[in-house]
Parts: structure tokens; C-alpha cells; sequence
């Protein structure tokens, strides 16, 4: 599949999480994303002054942020983006839960720290208390899987495509346009 071919498919399956996508499109599509925020910033750069921001005279510059227009393509983007991963993983044999591993992760994380009082302990610099006992050797685990899920979901989306139909439908290399 081509880099327009692939742009065109996942921008027409824009709320499409059935189905599969092809290695190829997904990584095009993901590619045109890349390439889109950097034009975004750029612009936002050019016509609205958003990106560095000197905070005073000899001081280091601070990052200002988003600007307008980096904000609305990545708006316009999100679904899209998450439609084409969750087709992903599809076509390599899984479900597009998957996906969604580094943000469960993360809020199991998040809320393990809170009931263990880490965000308290964490404002009064008591960082002892979270690591002491079998709460901090639970949470450095917890740390670890939230460092290593990414990873995981970066690997199952550069997996091949899972051979012949599977439960989430044909193989896109297989099907003719």
C-alpha cells in the first residue's frame, strides 16, 4: 500500500475499528502523523509565535506548548489514528484492547500510588514511606510493567500479519481492492 493509498484508507474508515490493517497502512498512515505535526508546529511557529518562549533576558527558553493549529490536526487525527492501530492489531491476531495496555497500566499505577498515600508522601518529600515494605516492591514492579507495556504494544504492531481469515476477518494482503 502507498503512503496516499494508506492516508486516503484510514481518513475513510475514520470511526472503523472492525476489520484490518495491513502493516503498511497502519505505518504509513502513522508516518503521515509524524509528518503532519511537524508542518502543524511549524505553522503554529510562523503565524501565532507558539514554540519557544524566552521567559527573560539571558534566561533559559521555556516550551510554550501546542498552539492552535497543532491542536486541532491532532483533534482531527485522534480517531483516526486509534481506529487504524485497533484494525492493527487485529490483523496480527489480537484483540484492539491491546492498544489500550500503557493507559490501563498507568491508571493501575496511578491509583495504587494513591491508595498506598504516595501522593501525600510524594508533596512532603517522604518518598520512604511509598518504598518501604511490600507496597514499594509491588509498586517498582508496577513501575516496570508501565515502562515495558509500550514496548510490548510497539512490537505486537510491527508483527506480520496473522495468515489467512482470522476472527477479526480477511487478510488484507489476500483480499483483492
Amino acid at each position: 500500500m502507498t503512503f496516499t493509498k494508506s492516508v486516503r484508507t484510514c481518513f475513510r474508515k475514520y470511526f472503523t475499528f472492525s476489520g484490518r490493517a495491513s502493516r503498511s497502512e497502519y505505518w504509513w498512515f502513522i508516518l503521515f502523523l509524524l509528518l503532519g505535526g511537524v508542518v502543524a508546529n511549524v505553522v503554529d511557529s510562523a503565524v501565532f509565535g507558539f514554540g519557544q518562549i524566552a521567559t527573560a533576558p539571558g534566561a533559559a527558553a521555556v516550551d510554550a506548548g501546542n498552539g492552535p493549529v497543532s491542536g486541532l490536526f491532532s483533534l482531527a487525527t485522534l480517531i483516526p489514528s486509534l481506529s487504524a492501530g485497533w484494525r492493527r492489531m487485529h490483523d496480527t491476531g489480537r484483540s484492539g484492547l491491546y492498544l489500550l495496555y500503557p493507559i490501563i497500566v498507568m491508571i493501575g499505577v496511578t491509583m495504587f500510588l494513591g491508595l498506598l498515600g504516595g501522593f501525600t508522601a510524594v508533596l512532603t518529600g517522604d518518598l520512604g514511606a511509598i518504598i518501604a515494605g511490600a507496597g514499594g516492591l509491588v509498586l517498582a514492579m508496577a513501575t516496570i510493567i508501565l515502562v515495558l507495556s509500550p514496548l510490548i504494544v510497539l512490537w505486537w504492531l510491527t508483527r506480520p500479519s496473522h495468515p489467512g481469515q482470522n476472527a477479526y476477518g480477511p487478510n488484507p494482503h489476500e483480499v483483492s481492492p
